[in-house]
């Protein structure tokens, strides 16, 4: 039977919502993108290639903490129900903004860091919120307008915060407090409690344990292995993260101009595919098939990028690259309909916990090996050894999916997770 959903008006009102902080969240994380080298240099008194090494510690400790709490809070919603806590996050979200605006000194850019980390769960509890709100048929298309409502405010928000930075270091964190900020006044007098007070649960320390938040997998022994495929899937796609400015100047000696218009380029041809393309692409080819083709594309690209020789083919395989942004939404929605609905919001705390682990230790393990191939004492030299890792790492993602699908049909079975719930 279906569940029971909210009125239609609260419906699209919480729908409406959820992407509003998907992309108002993505364009103030975007904003401060261009400044944060600058201001780590302002406030340590330091040079960039210092600077870029306390950068890297501020990603590691805003990943952690998101590893850390993503959880804590989509169980917390799971059983107080989404509103109050979407509220907390983009609140404190808000106020963080403001005190890394004021940071004068590194330690409180470590805390500012750290409450982003902690707020930023803000998009899991969103997630749910879909979750609550779709039925099994909108779910992938649900999470696909989600996913590219995200990616068009990463577009816009590094261009903008560009242009701010011109005018201090601080602005662009000023701009993405007022943004935040916004955003809380727009949730508190519009959004709706999308989880109905008979669908809430009780509320269990092993399920907001980082690790333990794992067990939501475990109980579901059909989901567990498309955890891990979406993990690897965050391993490789990760390489993105560490090293593409890096390589674009050691291969391609861009300039900081070019490494902005690639990004856009990807994001932009991302988000629209995702927007208006999922929903299309998962009634012709089914959710299975739809993911097999993204992680094929995620794969082949990053070799693609490490065989390429020019700028202008770089920018057309960013383009077909977009289709790798698939593999995520699709993979959700598969895994959302093998849970009932009283553990969506656990469901996205675990998705975004093994998303934060799995960028943290690709971003560590891309920029080390992009690193020793660049250096003199490298057997070989090479930009592009990173790229080629991930590709292989996605590869093993897509052979995963597959054997997982012949499976699935040799057991003759129309839904592979539905149902196989350990009691």
């Amino acid at each position: 039977m279906d569940k029971k959903l909210p009125s239609d008006a609260s419906r699209r009102r919480a729908t409406v919502f959820a992407l509003v902080v998907a992309f108002l969240d993505s364009i103030g994380a975007g904003l401060i993108i261009p400044v944060v080298p600058l201001l780590i240099e302002e406030v340590g008194h330091m040079d960039l290639g210092d600077a870029a090494r306390i950068g890297g510690t501020l990603f590691a400790l805003y990943s952690l903490t998101l590893f850390a709490c993503a959880p804590l809070l989509g169980q917390l919603s799971d059983r107080f129900g989404r509103r109050p806590l979407l509220l907390l996050a983009v609140g404190g979200l808000a106020l963080d903004y403001v005190l890394q605006a004021w940071a004068p000194t590194l330690g409180w850019l470590f805390l500012g860091r750290f409450i982003a980390g902690l707020c930023g769960a803000s998009i899991v509890i969103a997630n749910a919120c879909l979750a609550d709100v779709s039925t099994r048929e909108t779910r992938a298309r649900a999470f696909g307008l989600m996913s590219a409502a995200f990616g068009l405010g990463f577009v816009l928000g590094p261009a903008l915060g560009g242009v701010l930075g011109e005018f201090g270091t601080r602005v662009p964190f000023w701009t993405a407090a007022g943004l935040a900020g916004i955003n809380f006044l727009f949730g508190l007098v519009f959004l709706p409690e999308t989880l109905m007070a008979d669908a809430r649960r009780a509320f269990y320390w092993r399920d907001a344990n980082p690790f333990g938040v794992f067990r939501v997998f475990l109980r579901f022994p059909g989901v567990l292995p498309y955890a891990g495929i979406l993990a690897l899937y965050f391993l490789g796609s990760s390489v993105y993260i560490g090293v593409w400015a890096f390589w674009g100047f050691a291969k391609f000696d861009w300039t900081g101009t070019i490494v902005g218009l690639t990004l856009a380029t990807a994001g932009l041809s991302m988000a629209l595919l995702q927007g208006f393309g999922t929903g299309p692409a998962v009634a012709r080819f089914g959710e299975h098939r739809l993911a097999l083709i993204g992680l094929a594309v995620a794969a082949l690209s990053c070799v693609g990028f490490g065989l390429l020789s020019s700028t202008l083919f770089v920018f057309v395989l960013l383009v077909v690259h977009a289709v790798e942004g698939f593999v995520h939404p699709t993979l959700s929605a598969i895994m959302s309909k093998g849970l009932p609905e009283d553990s969506q919001g656990t469901l996205q705390g675990g998705i975004a916990a093994v998303q934060s682990l799995s960028a943290l230790i690709g971003t560590v393990v891309f920029t080390q090996v992009f690193s020793y191939f660049m250096s003199p004492h490298a057997l070989i030299q090479s930009p592009d050894v990173a790229f080629f890792l991930a590709g292989g790492i996605l590869a093993f993602a897509f052979a995963m999916l597959i054997l997982l699908i012949i499976r699935h049909h040799a057991s003759d079975k129309a839904n592979p997770i539905e149902g196989m719930r350990i009691p």
